[in-house]
């Protein structure tokens, strides 16, 4: 069937530029646990990839939408897991009353047959989770429970067929030669096992289909072990955040007190004990690193609206939903940011200097205004002397391109709100001041 999307008429993208600083934080480690870095411009810069970037912005958006708060509080999320089959035996526990042990084997089995694979069966901590990550909509796990229940005669028998068969084809290998490397998951070959029955491979894939579930509109999916599963094309680009400047870190000496030692030293009677209580609990050393970053990000809206559309929904919902979708986005890009070591940094209170947003009938990318790094030591703080290089930038561009529109621009930072007033009393803004996230859209 083909999903007719309805005709938009406004300007096809969002683009979204962010300034922002931040000091004595590490939000992404590499696998080394240090900041993670490119070379852009003859120099090095600190990167916040787009994965941390997209991860914190989707789940701030589900918890406000969860808690009942911001655009999306009348709209269904999606979870990203490897434990739906836990999840959906959970549910026929809790919900069905099904024993847990038969729960989990049947909701694995099912999950099996239609096409993904599990972990290594002989290692408890991923025997029960797929290989990859599954972004579906919150509520697929009791999916897929309902269903099997209410055909548990059927399929409590199709999975005991279907787990006898698949223990007697992977005998085989089971019988390796010692010294022979072991299979990676343990799964039978496919040809081997009885199919799933096709009412439960249309209800299941309809469970895990995106459905309603506005963040897979919004951040796409892809899912190729299930070969009829539809995948879906993200409405949302996001580029590598990275500093305008050259990169600066410092790695940081801690020292942990132990509390227990510490009592006793206070409480010593003998200096010897004493003496034997001297010295931390613990010591170490932490990369940390400050600066200005600049950040980008797009949103397709007619790629948002097909998405809506191919999940079922109609041209005026579609139409509904893609418009708190946007708002949800924009407040999300703003307010959102990566959590690692949050408690240590508080680096989730950050408010960045600078938000520039325009509409235009492509996406407008503007990394390359900071390929010649500031140097602050002549051109001031950076992130001011970024917030005057970016505004000079859009207004150059916006007046060579009549596909994009001079757009709204707001700040949270005093001297840079004192930029802005500057450049539009001399006529150098092309963008208009917003005071607010929500006045960021046309």
């Amino acid at each position: 069937m083909t999903i007719s999307t309805p005709a938009f008429t406004g300007h096809q993208y969002l683009s979204l530029h962010l300034l922002e600083t931040v000091v004595a934080v590490l939000p992404v480690r590499d696998e080394n646990g240090s900041p993670k870095a490119i070379v852009y411009g003859g120099v090095e810069r600190h990167m916040i990839t787009s994965q941390a970037r997209r991860r914190a912005e989707r789940v701030h958006s589900r918890n406000r939408a969860n808690a009942g708060t911001g655009a999306l509080a009348d709209h269904t999320m999606g979870i990203r897991t490897r434990e739906w089959a836990l999840i959906a035996a959970r549910s026929l526990r809790d919900e069905h009353g099904w024993d847990h042990s038969e729960a989990v084997a049947t909701a694995q089995a099912v999950l099996e047959a239609l096409g993904l694979k599990f972990g290594d069966p002989a290692k408890k901590t991923v025997a029960h989770l797929t290989k990859v990550l599954l972004f579906a909509p919150a509520d697929a796990g009791d999916q897929i429970a309902g269903h099997i229940h209410t055909h548990r005669n059927d399929l409590s028998e199709w999975a005991e067929t279907y787990l006898q068969a698949k223990q007697a084809a992977d005998k085989p290998k089971r019988k390796k030669a010692a010294g022979d490397a072991p299979d990676e998951d343990g799964t039978a070959d496919a040809d081997k096992l009885p199919a799933l029955p096709k009412a439960t491979r249309t209800a299941v894939l309809t469970a895990l289909a995106p459905r309603d579930a506005i963040d897979i509109a919004l951040y796409g999916r892809f899912l190729a072990e299930i070969a009829d599963s539809p995948n879906v094309d993200g409405a949302i680009q996001t580029a590598h955040a990275f500093t305008v400047h050259e990169a600066e870190q410092i790695d940081d000496f801690y020292a942990a007190a132990d509390d227990a030692k510490l009592d006793r030293k206070k409480n010593a009677l003998d200096f010897l004990d004493s003496a034997d209580d001297s010295g931390a609990g613990m010591t170490g050393y932490q990369s940390l690193i400050s600066g200005t970053f600049y950040r980008h990000a797009v949103l397709d809206r007619r790629q948002l609206r097909t998405n809506l559309r191919a999940a079922g929904m109609s041209e005026p919902d579609a139409e509904a939903a893609a418009a708190a979708a946007e708002k949800e986005f924009v407040t999300a890009f703003v307010d959102a940011f990566p959590e690692a070591k949050k408690t240590s940094t508080a680096s989730t209170g950050t408010l960045p200097s600078l938000v520039l947003a325009f509409d235009g009938d492509r996406p407008f990318n503007y990394a390359g205004t900071f390929q010649n790094p500031i140097d602050e030591t002549a051109d001031g703080p950076a992130a001011h002397a970024a917030a005057r290089r970016l505004l000079a930038h859009h207004a150059f561009v916006t007046a060579r391109r009549p596909d994009i529109t001079p757009g709204r621009v707001l700040t949270y930072d005093m001297d840079t709100h004192s930029i802005i007033s500057e450049l539009a009393a001399t006529g150098g803004l092309s963008a208009k001041e917003a005071v607010t996230v929500e006045e960021l859209l046309a």
